[in-house]
């Protein structure tokens, strides 16, 4: 079939003739290639389970499932919460998305599965063709453990690997495109078909973490009394003119800006020029300056980053330690350094700014419980900040983002902010009770699920447990939480003031303290929410939660882990832990 045309005898001028030429060919292309790509015969389903924590798995197996549809993939985006597990054998093609938290364990949401597709009652899956995508953060020990346990033991069960697992660190687009053509290229094979990364954050009106919206600061106040060993800081930042909406249970995503002076520093130490023009992790360039400033990491060092820069270094005992040191010994010397010290005291040699800047990792976003109800704060978004401070090797620190949001950004800077779904931790129907426990930063969700439940004038009893050092320097939100208490709104609060007293006492022994009437509730169809400390704060209240179903509801240990299991399978125990 030839290329359509204008004829030349056509009333036309030249200029007009060569316009309807280009626009009939560029036509003809896009109906070309429209048709190549053109479905064959049904469309092949593929099954996605997904295990998610804050809402990243899900978000990206959302992105796979809208690329897999252009090449006639039929995906089914399922919540291994949500999963009947005597189905997996009947699955024949299985992609796993899932996340690791805390000490390497599973997501809550895959936790069930997890234990059950390592146990003896798994079946055979000879049938089944799988693939992995695990998701992580190399600056934890167990990178990505989930993950691989789930990846080795679908092997094991006699599943066929179609493509390798690839295990993604915080910034994982690149590992993400990767995995994603090499799964549906299995799938669908299909010579010059191209895959649009539409973005794992990407809202519909384009804001997202590589395209944040420019927000201003309205406040950002101390909550802490000025005694205190505290900060915690009450952050409210405008949405306004950004289209960006939200729901209770979200994160907001922040794009810090790492410290002048320190940035400073480094380049002083590097011999560099600030002027210096290079190359953004986007493309983009800017001085060598604003580029530390705003898009490389400068802080976080581990046992991959010791050993890459000792290999450029000349230091003895740093390459020696890079060589043939234990995990634990450099975890050891990482702790409490950051890159100026090695710049410092253990120097290495670059040939210019543009290798230095190979070294680096691209600077991360954070992720902020929202703190705010969109009905009661329309038009905005609030957080709860705890900055980070502390002296480690004579030298003073703080967080990255938490001093940029407490300290070093005013209303005159905008900050970088995009939205994250986090399906799995909402507050239950209006009608339902709701007991929260959010120890320290760990109130801000709940925060906001009081002013929405407020709005909502939800008939739903509401309990909350809150604790943190000292009852008159550390009770965040007080006022706030004593009108709830006085209209109702909050029917019963129960704090641990851990300091208060010689023997330090947290919201889990409170929990304890009123084990019968917890009970009571959960009986009555209460759901309970966690937010905070995923090391040890959730541990112990999910410890407690087992506790109190043997001495108040006088279950037998295996019958508490049961009803435990139960209550998150009914997502009536909901976390966001970090």
């Amino acid at each position: 079939m030839s290329i359509p045309h204008v004829p030349e005898d056509a009333p036309f001028s030249a200029e007009q003739r060569q316009w309807l030429n280009s626009f009939l060919a560029k036509a003809f292309a896009d109906m070309q290639a429209g048709a190549a790509s053109a479905p064959a015969g049904p469309a092949t389903p593929v099954t996605i389970l997904v295990g998610s924590q804050t809402g990243t798995s899900e978000s990206t197996a959302k992105k796979f499932a809208k690329q897999a549809k252009k090449r006639n993939l039929d995906p089914t985006i399922i919540d291994m919460a949500d999963f009947e597990n005597e189905k997996l054998s009947a699955i024949e093609n299985l992609l796993i998305i899932t996340s690791t938290y805390g000490d390497g364990e599973p997501p809550d949401s895959a936790a069930d599965l997890h234990e059950w597709i390592g146990s003896d009652s798994a079946p055979k899956l000879e049938n089944t063709k799988f693939s992995v995508l695990a998701l992580g953060d190399r600056e934890y020990p167990d990178f990505c453990q989930c993950g691989i346990e789930f990846d080795l033991r679908l092997e094991a069960l006699g599943a066929e690997r179609i493509y390798p697992r690839i295990d993604c660190d915080v910034d994982f687009d690149d590992e993400f495109a990767q995995w994603s053509d090499g799964v549906i290229d299995y799938f669908a094979p299909a010579a010059g078909a191209a895959i649009v990364d539409d973005g794992v954050d990407q809202e519909e009106d384009g804001w997202s973490k590589t395209n944040p919206f420019p927000a201003k600061l309205i406040v950002s106040r101390d909550l802490n009394a000025p005694e205190s060993e505290k900060n915690t800081h009450h952050v409210e930042i405008s949405l306004e003119g950004s289209g960006l909406e939200y729901q209770v249970g979200d994160a907001l995503g922040v794009l810090p800006r790492n410290e002048d002076a320190l940035v400073d520093e480094i380049i002083e130490n590097l011999n560099f020029k600030p002027t210096e023009i290079v190359e953004l992790p986007n493309g983009q360039e800017a001085t060598l300056r604003e580029a530390l400033i705003s898009s490389y990491d400068i802080r976080s060092i581990n046992a991959a980053f010791i050993k890459d820069w000792a290999a450029r270094g000349f230091h003895p005992y740093l390459r020696s330690l890079a060589e043939g040191g234990t995990k634990e010994q450099i975890d050891d010397f990482c702790w409490g350094r950051e890159l100026i010290d090695l710049i410092i005291h253990f120097p290495a040699d670059f040939s210019d700014a543009e290798e230095f800047l190979g070294a680096l990792k691209k600077l991360q976003p954070r992720l902020y419980s929202i703190s705010s109800s969109p009905k009661a704060h329309p038009g905005e978004v609030h957080l709860t900040v705890g900055k980070v401070v502390y002296s480690s090797h004579d030298r003073e620190r703080g967080g990255v983002c938490s001093t940029y949001l407490c300290d070093r950004v005013d209303h005159d800077i905008n900050i970088g902010v995009y939205m994250h779904s986090n399906n799995a931790f909402r507050p239950p129907a209006d009608d339902k009770d709701l007991i929260m426990c959010g120890p320290g930063t760990g109130i801000a969700p709940f925060r906001a699920f009081l002013e929405e439940r407020a709005a909502n004038k939800a008939s739903g009893r509401n309990w909350m447990f809150f604790g943190n050092p000292h009852e008159a320097t550390d009770y965040l939100y007080k006022e706030e939480f004593e009108s709830y208490l006085s209209e109702g709104t909050l029917t019963k609060m129960t704090t641990a003031w851990s300091r208060d007293q010689a023997q330090k006492v947290y919201v889990q022994d409170k929990m304890i303290e009123h084990a019968q009437e917890l009970w009571d509730w959960f009986e009555g169809g209460a759901s309970f929410a966690v937010c905070g400390d995923a090391s040890r704060m959730a541990k112990d209240v999910d410890k407690a939660l087992h506790t109190i179903a043997e001495t108040a509801g006088g279950l037998s240990p295996e019958a508490a882990v049961e009803w435990v299991k139960a209550l998150k399978k009914e997502k009536r125990y909901v976390r966001d832990v970090y």
